[in-house]
């Protein structure tokens, strides 16, 4: 992981709506119908925040119908972790 990295990432979780959907997928793939029905918003933007999580590395998805389902990329998280623990 380098600085690009990590401030991509920072970016991300910049945001308390990421921060809250990031804790509710972590522990397992969610589909995005899910992830809808615990927030107040439309899922126009919840693509909008996917797509930052997902350009980030730190989330990824895979297509199960008309459905997108996503799951934390646990190889990047733990890198992430890594590096801001060793600067």
């Amino acid at each position: 992981m380098n600085e690009a990295d990590c401030a991509l990432i920072c970016k991300a979780l910049g945001d308390e709506t990421r921060i809250s959907i990031f804790n509710l997928i972590k522990d397992g793939e969610m589909c995005a119908c899910a992830i809808l029905e615990r927030f107040n918003f439309t899922q126009p933007t919840l693509s909008y925040h996917m797509k930052i999580l997902v350009d980030s590395g730190l989330v990824t998805y895979k297509k199960v119908g008309k459905w997108r389902h996503y799951i934390v990329n646990k190889k990047v998280y733990k890198e992430f972790l890594a590096y801001i623990s060793a600067k």
